[in-house]
Order: structure tokens, then sequence, then C-alpha cells
């Protein structure tokens, strides 16, 4: 074990509440005494109130108030814990059993009080999700070693369903999980830029050797983001976008993360929307798309063809 691995464990027993002696320290962590002697000292130097006794009932115990306190997180800090624990499942979290050895340990070392507390608040907390398979938690475990440590890797990426995988060489500066995908932000070698990848369409990885060093102040979410979000920076070429509908089919369409900072106004069953020429030929089409007749397109005349377009498409696809 580490020294703080131990040093925690010597803290936990003196937490007990029953004073202890350094025989008995050392025999339940299986150390020699003088090191239980060297972390005794280490914590009373770090601020920790052990108190020392001497004589045939002596030993090492915790200041009352210390002791009685929760060590390092309060309840409501246990049950976050345990909590985000679970939506981390639920993204697919590549380190799933660091993560449970680590809730397993916050357990264990809980008094009881606090854990019936963690035990009753888990209860009735469930997060639904899909398992991630063995290989895409390697590959994230991969990943996100890469972006901490510089590796270059070689990368086969499948770029679309209906393409074939090509061989790219990335250097990996960060991870993005966005709406149950997880994404690689990383230099592509190939098209000599930033570029964002679906970890899901990555078919093979392997480091060659190289090391780099990101970017100073790189932000792979503000990256990712710049990207996804419809460009608002030049006014003067912004389109003016008017829909009609349903109160529930606005409501959802103004609290969207795609609409909500390119709102003008709006009303219950009608909004005003300012949107690049970008976003309106291609994610916007689609997303309307999906409200069926809750919504109808009322400005620009450009849009509503477009998305008469894709739904023709799809009906010819599936005509019989």
């Amino acid at each position: 074990m580490a020294k703080a691995d131990n040093m925690l464990s010597v803290l936990w027993l003196l937490k007990s509440g029953r004073r202890r002696t350094a025989k008995e320290l050392a025999e339940a962590l299986e150390m020699n005494i003088r090191t239980v002697y060297r972390y005794i000292d280490a914590l009373c130097a770090s601020g920790v109130p052990i108190i020392s006794d001497s004589g045939h009932n002596g030993g090492y115990s915790l200041l009352h108030t210390f002791k009685e306190a929760p060590l390092v997180f309060d309840a409501r800090e246990q049950k976050a814990l345990v909590h985000a624990a679970l939506f981390a499942q639920e993204a697919g979290y590549p380190f799933g059993e660091d993560l449970d050895r680590a809730v397993s340990k916050l357990k264990m070392y809980t008094n009881e009080d606090q854990l019936e507390a963690i035990n009753r608040h888990t209860r009735g907390f469930d997060v639904i999700h899909v398992p991630a398979d063995d290989r895409m938690i390697a590959f994230l475990q991969e990943l996100e070693q890469s972006v901490a440590d510089g590796h270059t890797l070689s990368m086969e990426y499948q770029k679309g369903y209906d393409s074939v995988s090509q061989t790219r060489s990335i250097n990996p500066y960060g991870l993005v999980y966005w709406k149950g995908k997880w994404y690689i932000v990383a230099y592509c070698h190939l098209r000599t830029e930033i570029r964002s990848f679906r970890v899901d369409r990555i078919h093979g990885l392997s480091r060659i050797g190289d090391t780099f060093q990101a970017p100073e102040d790189f932000s792979a979410r503000d990256f990712f983001l710049k990207f996804l979000l419809p460009d608002v920076s030049d006014k003067e070429q912004l389109i003016s976008v008017r829909i009609q509908g349903k109160l529930h089919a606005i409501q959802d369409l103004c609290s969207h993360w795609l609409f909500g900072h390119v709102l003008v106004e709006r009303s219950d069953h009608e909004v005003h929307l300012k949107l690049d020429v970008h976003a309106l030929e291609s994610v916007i089409p689609h997303f309307l798309l999906s409200y069926g007749r809750a919504v109808q397109i009322l400005e620009p005349l450009s849009l509503k063809q477009k998305v008469a377009s894709i739904a023709a498409d799809i009906l010819r696809h599936h005509e019989l």
C-alpha cells in the first residue's frame, strides 16, 4: 500500500473510538511498529489531533470533537459521491472497477449511521444505462491515459456507417461526453488540424512511440461546443427563423441547448430565432423534422424546402 493509504488506515482505526497502542495498530495493519510511529508523527504534523496517553492503559486516540466529526466527507458529500458514481456508470465511465472500489472503501470506513444514510439515499435512485463493451472501455482507457501523458496514437477510424475505416495518427487532447456518446478531440495528422472523433467508430488504437505537447490552456469542451452550436458571432449574416406550433413543442424548442442562445422572442405558440446558414443547411432541418406536425416553419422558405426534401427522401427510402 502507498504511504498515504497506510496513513489513512491508521486514521480509520483510531476513528473507531477506542484507544489503541502502537503494537495493536502494527498488528492490525501488518506493518513494523516503527513504521506506525512514523505515520503517527506524520499525521500529527499534518494537523490531526492525536492524543498520546502513557502508562499501562495508554495508547493513541483522537480528540473527541475530531472523532465525532465525519472524516474527509460529511453525510451530504458521501451521498453526492455515491450518486455521482451512478451517473458515471450511465456515461460508460472507463474506470468503473476503480470507482466501485472507491465507493466500497467509502462505505467500509464510514460509521454505522453514515452507512445507513448512504444506503437509504441510494435506494430508489437509479440510472438506466447500457454497459459499454470491453473494446470501448479499453479504447477510452487508452485515450484517457494518452491525453494525460501526451502519447501519439494510430487509430483505425470509420467516419460514417457506409464508409471504409481509415488509418490516422492523432494527438489526443481531451475526451468529451455528449448526449450518450464519447468523443476524442485530437490533432489529426492526416488533416493537419484539430478535429473530434466518435470513440464508438474507432476500430483499432495503438501507440506509435511519439509524444506531443498539447496547446497551452486548450479546452476540448470549448472546441467541441464551438463546432456544435450555431455561429452567432456575425449578427449581420444571421437568418431570421420563425416557427409556430403547439405550446409544448415551442417550450421544448426554447429550452433546447441548440436554440437557447439564438432566441430573439417567443410567445406561447410562436418563436423567433436568428441562425447562421450552416446550421440551417445541416442540423436544424433534421432536428425540426423530429417534431412532426407539432411545429410549422413560417420562414425562411429555404428551411421549409429543406425539411420537405429530407422528408421526401425518407418516404422514398421506405416505400415498398
